[in-house]
């Protein structure tokens, strides 16, 4: 009796990343970490004020091209707070996918405001700007500048494509639409750092962009995120909103408007300036095992390993295969078969209009993102030492 679809999948992983037991993406700590942290701790300038925080976002500046980096404490925390510098107020809403991790839904709702889920596109996973352009025109209408949306009345605000598992989304598309709808851009590229869009690094290409450094991230400050933007305005403003809106002076404590405790500590931008510097040899590990991958699965018959787009350099955050839409029933049977061998794999994420916060937010018709939905799998993914 032949190998079903589970069994070979099983195969195909184990053949490039061993037996079990496998983690689906754990980081690895072998440069300067513990030098930088002993000399963060010997400093005792292990909270919000230190160098290793200045030079963190002077290494994030330079290495994405971003004119400016503001390190904060997680993904979520930099997209709530471009969200807010971005115009986002109570009452807007924001077109986000609904094929997304909740934070990107969650930011939204921080800011008083309410996510409208739209479709995702099968090439990049990322949020299809044909398909929304369509939505758009058919569901708002433009008045006195603004995006209104016909049936609550609420003025669309912006969109947040997010670059799934670091694979990029169709910016320029999405770009010309916001330029079309009056809608400001803000990219959640909280999985993307190190991946180019036409040449571009992720995070670069909006008004602002977010990234994460949490724990299974390519690189990690154990939490933390960071905004990047080339707008000096939005990154003093950005600085002073996470620092609680403190204004300076060497010992009053003066606030000029409700801030947010949310800058990175030093301790930890110590363990992202170490990450940084091996970021390069990151990004060349996976996408080595994106070829291994590639070799093991080219001719198994009922499922595909996700590639970049076109034009685009993922950083192949976490590997995915995608099922055949007439294998999409065996998905269970795939995550229960590789997880048993010790092989951690995960299905992608439960659409957002699902979740019990989101299950009356506006939506468009979600075809594309209901698919993957069934269909897609990460498998193992992390940094493996050549």
């Amino acid at each position: 009796m032949s190998p079903s679809l589970p069994q070979q999948i099983t195969a195909a992983i184990a053949s490039v990343v061993g037996a079990g037991p496998v983690c689906l993406h754990e980081p690895q700590f072998r440069g300067n970490e513990w030098a930088y942290l002993k000399e963060c701790l010997d400093s005792t300038f292990v909270s919000s004020v230190g160098k290793f925080v200045d030079r963190f976002e002077a290494d994030l500046a330079a290495y994405t091209g971003a004119k400016h980096a503001v390190a904060v404490v997680n993904g979520t925390a930099a997209l709530h707070i471009s969200l807010m510098l971005a115009g986002v107020q109570p009452g807007d809403e924001v077109l986000v996918p609904a094929l997304t991790f909740v934070a990107t839904a969650n930011a939204v709702r921080y800011c008083g405001a309410t996510p409208h889920f739209v479709d995702s596109e099968t090439k990049s996973l990322g949020m299809d700007a044909v398909a929304l352009r369509a939505h758009l025109e058919e569901a708002t209408e433009r008045r006195g500048g603004l995006c209104i949306n016909r049936t609550s009345g609420r003025v669309v605000r912006a969109l947040v494509p997010m670059h799934t598992f670091g694979h990029p989304a169709d910016v320029e598309s999405l770009l010309a639409l916001a330029r079309d709808f009056g809608l400001a851009l803000v990219e959640d590229a909280a999985e993307a750092l190190g991946s180019t869009y036409h040449g571009r690094y992720a995070g670069t290409l909006g008004l602002m962009g977010t990234l994460s450094f949490n724990g299974n991230k390519t690189i990690t400050t154990g939490g933390g995120g960071a905004i990047l933007t080339d707008d000096p305005v939005l990154a003093k403003r950005a600085k002073h909103l996470t620092t609680t809106a403190k204004l300076p002076h060497r010992w009053a404590f003066e606030h000029d408007e409700v801030g947010y405790n949310y800058r990175m500590p030093n301790i930890n931008a110590a363990l992202g300036c170490a990450q940084l510097e091996r970021l390069p040899e990151f990004l060349d590990a996976k996408r080595r095992l994106h070829g291994a991958y590639q070799a093991a699965f080219e001719s198994l018959s009922g499922a595909s390993l996700l590639g970049e787009p076109a034009g685009c350099r993922s950083n192949f955050w976490l590997q995915a295969i995608l099922l055949d839409e007439s294998a999409a029933d065996q998905r269970d049977a795939v995550l229960a078969a590789t997880n048993d061998a010790g092989l951690m794999t995960r299905p992608i994420w439960t659409l957002m209009h699902r979740l019990t916060p989101f299950r009356d937010c506006p939506r468009a018709e979600l075809p594309v993102a209901e698919s993957l939905e069934r269909r897609v799998i990460n498998i193992p993914s992390s940094t493996y030492p050549a």
